[in-house]
């Protein structure tokens, strides 16, 4: 992953900590098509579930940082192990770009990967890539200004859950809509059904997005 981030950015980049957090943060710029580009570095994880201070910071940037894409950084040698992650950030925002980076190691151990049919399964674009080499970078830069640009719009495929989940978030996502702003109303819900009372506290406790929200109504 930040390799990948190197490679796009160069020098043009600082660190610093996130405000409050001892979690070090990396931004960096790049230029493509006459149009600058900020980029973010997350802390790396296999999940917005937060048990972690450094998943706590990516979850609440993909939350509430307002970015015109997310770039998963996953290895092609190991995707399965990734994919969690991608469907976790698609339930999130639909503005989702999958670059898999690696791809020569994956060639290097016979491992065959067919992006055109992963981009058709997951309703995302999917750019190949091996960073370290320069390989499919500025494929990886020419699909981040399409999607920002909204030439490319994807449409991701979610997870349908069951009928009886289904309902309840069906249930819960009116109120939700009426409550609280800046953040997925389904995503929201489904934490909700969750009953992960840590992240939802962590929510209200930092951001001021939500309207007489009492989590209690729902326990």
């Amino acid at each position: 992953k930040s390799t990948v981030f190197n490679v796009l950015t160069g020098l043009h980049q600082h660190t610093g900590n996130w405000p409050g957090k001892t979690v070090v943060t990396a931004r960096g710029q790049f230029n493509y098509n006459k149009k600058d580009f900020i980029l973010v570095d997350l802390p790396g994880t296999y999940s917005i579930f937060a048990s972690s201070l450094e998943e706590e910071v990516a979850r609440d940037f993909l939350c509430f940082g307002n970015s015109d894409a997310v770039v998963v950084v996953v290895d092609a040698t190991c995707l399965e192990r990734n994919l969690n992650l991608v469907y976790q950030v698609m339930e999130l925002t639909s503005n989702v770009i999958l670059c898999l980076n690696l791809i020569d190691e994956a060639k290097k151990k016979n491992i065959i990967i067919d992006s055109e049919g992963i981009s058709k399964e997951l309703g995302i674009p999917v750019v190949p890539c091996a960073a370290r080499n320069g390989l499919g970078i500025k494929e990886l830069k020419d699909t981040i200004y399409k999607v920002c640009h909204r030439k490319i719009i994807p449409y991701p495929n979610t997870v349908i859950y069951s009928h009886n989940i289904e309902e309840r978030i069906k249930a819960i996502q009116p109120f939700v809509e009426k409550h609280v702003t800046g953040i997925n109303s389904r995503w929201l819900s489904l934490r909700i059904l969750d009953a992960d009372n840590k992240l939802i506290n962590s929510i209200w406790s930092n951001y001021s997005i939500c309207s007489n929200f009492n989590i209690e109504k729902f326990e």
